[in-house]
């Protein structure tokens, strides 16, 4: 997979520089140490509270570095990626940010991670500092594990942790708090794809119709592989999981975690699904969804669910500086608001009526239209994606089997029921197009009875949203020709007109609007544009009949 970076080595420094350069001023910092040691701290920071630090290995951003800031961490320790920060990294971070009241560790179950955290938390306790550590083991993955992974629901314990340290708690209480909220984090993440780590070669161990469920943020291999199904069956085999490790009588903050690649569209109907499911009953608060402890670019998901009691639903939904925090909200339910009344059409809400005249003409008109569907796909094929004579054809089929509801006594009222027929019906730009023609028609022929000048004024509404003029090879070049000679009153002349016009867009070598102007002058010579031709057709009709 391609990747944006320059030199391998020096991604995640530069990764944390732009963090910095794109943070609030004053907000955030970094020790002077790069690139061997990387902290990222708060550069408003005084000592006088409790000191929150976490970090790891890198490829999990926003986290860890993201969520520094106040409420939240005093201070992050990165790796390179995936990989833990050396004792020394995290030994410098302590004594950059703890003071009095002390420092709390907040570490991912993962070995490394303690192991480097542990030996700093130690040395720093023999020089002097007051240090405690909390490990976080959440997942759920592995049945009967002794050491389950730290994974997404770590975030749960920053931002507890963050919201006493912050309330000027001291570090037993800080520590309490967090270990507790600790032992009621449940989490199981799900992926399609592995991750691919930037200037490594990475082989897709997954096949095309499978998944993985219960995978770590490393990019290792899932506790099982799963058939590819609709992600309602996903989300119901994660919840049964879940709720097989929670209490059924307590409430739940739930996370929805991207991990990395999913995008916001799939996200969304992820969290439709998740809080669809039979889990939902038990959410009571709900961040996300959102990337919060990604594993690079997997395309995957996580979700977290905390136990909630009255003192972690207010940590929870504190508000903190961290911007890659997403504020926790109530679940509720989707508030719908009626919709408002169809508005009233230019000549008012007309009855259906008939007029034999209107009738024939109407139907003539559609039934040509029809016939040129092959014809008009045939063109477009050539210089489109070969549609046009089909989209021309629905809509007039539709107007035909509505013929007996339309107002065809009242021309307005006609005009404008044809607009609104095309505009469910018709579908495509040309549908709209044609509908915006006829509606503006109708709103001028209600002001004034006569149809040259209110067909001329749909074309004006038509060219001004739709952008095409003259020359620009679209329907236009035959209807503005056409309608400029019926204003005479002459329909035999308007039909001439229209023809000349169609057949003008066959030398004309550049399109400037539809998708024939992403073709090249080769495929374009010689041959007209499909629209104008379905024009030119209308009026030879109309010309036939008048």
């Amino acid at each position: 997979m391609k990747h944006f970076f320059n030199r391998r080595e020096n991604i995640v420094t530069e990764a944390l520089n732009g963090l910095l350069l794109t943070s609030g001023s004053g907000r955030l910092a970094r020790l002077d140490t790069y690139p061997e040691i990387k902290v990222i701290l708060r550069a408003d920071w005084d000592k006088s509270k409790v000191a929150i630090i976490s970090g790891g290995g890198a490829g999990h951003e926003p986290s860890h570095a993201g969520f520094v800031g106040k409420g939240m961490l005093t201070a992050a320790v990165s790796g390179e990626i995936f990989a833990s920060p050396s004792v020394d990294a995290v030994l410098t971070a302590i004594r950059a940010v703890t003071g009095p009241k002390g420092t709390l560790l907040i570490v991912k179950n993962y070995t490394g991670d303690r192991l480097n955290f542990g030996l700093a938390a130690e040395k720093a306790r023999g020089e002097g500092f007051d240090v405690e550590m909390v490990i976080v083991a959440d997942d759920i993955a592995i049945a009967d594990i002794n050491q389950p992974r730290g994974v997404a629901g770590t975030l749960f314990i920053h931002k507890i942790a963050g919201y006493y340290a912050e309330a000027g708690e001291n570090l037993k209480t800080v520590a309490g708090h967090a270990a507790s909220a600790a032992a009621d984090i449940v989490s199981l993440g799900m992926s399609l794809s592995t991750c691919s780590v930037p200037g490594q070669l990475q082989e897709e161990r997954l096949g095309a119709n499978e998944g993985e469920l219960g995978l770590g943020i490393h990019g290792e291999p899932g506790a099982e592989r799963i058939a590819l199904q609709p992600v309602a069956d996903l989300v119901a085999t994660m919840a049964e999981r879940l709720a097989a490790k929670v209490n059924h009588s307590a409430s739940y903050a739930l996370l929805i975690n991207n991990l990395g690649a999913v995008p916001p569209l799939e996200m969304g109907v992820i969290a439709n699904a998740v809080l669809s499911s039979s889990l939902s009953r038990r959410v009571k608060l709900i961040i996300g969804p959102a990337s919060m402890m990604t594993a690079l670019n997997m395309n995957g998901f996580s979700l977290s669910l905390i136990r909630l009691d009255g003192a972690r639903e207010a940590a929870l939904m504190t508000v903190v500086e961290p911007h890659a925090w997403v504020p926790a909200v109530e679940h509720h339910e989707i508030k719908i608001v009626a919709a408002p009344q169809t508005g009233a059409k230019p000549n008012g809400t007309a009855a259906s009526s008939d007029d034999g005249q209107s009738r024939r003409l109407i139907t003539a008109l559609c039934e040509h239209l029809i016939s040129l569907e092959d014809e008009l796909n045939r063109l477009d094929g050539r210089v489109g994606d070969g549609d046009t004579g089909s989209t021309v054809a629905t809509g007039a089929r539709s107007v035909l089997a509505r013929i007996d509801m339309l107002p065809l006594k009242e021309p307005a009222a006609t005009l404008a029921s044809v607009g609104d027929i095309l505009s469910i019906s018709m579908g495509g730009s040309s549908g709209v197009l044609l509908s915006i023609f006829f509606t503006a028609a109708a709103k001028a022929m209600a002001e004034k009875a006569d149809i040259a000048a209110a067909l001329l004024a749909g074309l004006d509404r038509m060219t001004f949203y739709g952008g095409a003029e003259i020359g620009d090879r679209t329907m236009v070049d035959a209807l503005a020709p056409a309608l400029a000679a019926l204003a005479s009153g002459n329909v035999a002349a308007a039909a001439k007109a229209a023809m000349v016009g169609a057949e003008s867009t066959k030398a004309m070598k550049k399109a400037k609007a539809g998708r024939a102007s992403y073709v090249g002058e080769r495929d374009l010579e010689g041959v007209p544009d499909p629209g104008a031709v379905a024009v030119a057709g209308a009026f030879e009709v109309a010309a036939a009949m008048a």
